[in-house]
């Protein structure tokens, strides 16, 4: 097995890294991400996700599918899911929703495309 050369690994700690504002198709911030694979848009790919605490995501549709864990915090949608703690779910490309965390959370997130507001 050959070592790991200097430039072939990245790695960061999701609680002390610096994310940068998510832009969205329509130029507005939409949460902050931290993203080490930049060959792929901002956002997609795997990403970790932050929303402050009473902030609420804009309505967007998927073009991929998309997963997240729920790392931390507390996030709802619009249709009224809740989400826990350790909850991994699927959205199916198609889906349209935003969401909406009281006190603030931490997703882990595999998108496969860019999303478009709507």
């Amino acid at each position: 097995m050959k070592p790991v050369e200097p430039g072939e690994r990245l790695v960061v700690n999701i609680y002390d890294a610096e994310y940068e504002p998510f832009i969205t198709d329509n130029g507005e911030t939409d949460g902050y991400t931290l993203q080490l694979d930049r060959s792929k848009p901002l956002g997609t790919g795997f990403h970790v996700y932050k929303m402050a605490p009473g902030y609420t995501t804009i309505a967007h549709e998927h073009t991929g599918n998309e997963e997240f864990l729920l790392i931390s915090g507390d996030l709802r949608d619009n249709d009224g899911t809740v989400y826990r703690e350790g909850d991994l779910v699927w959205m199916k490309a198609g889906t349209q929703h935003n969401s909406y965390s009281e006190n603030g959370c931490l997703l882990a997130v595999y998108i496969e495309t860019t999303e478009e507001s709507v």
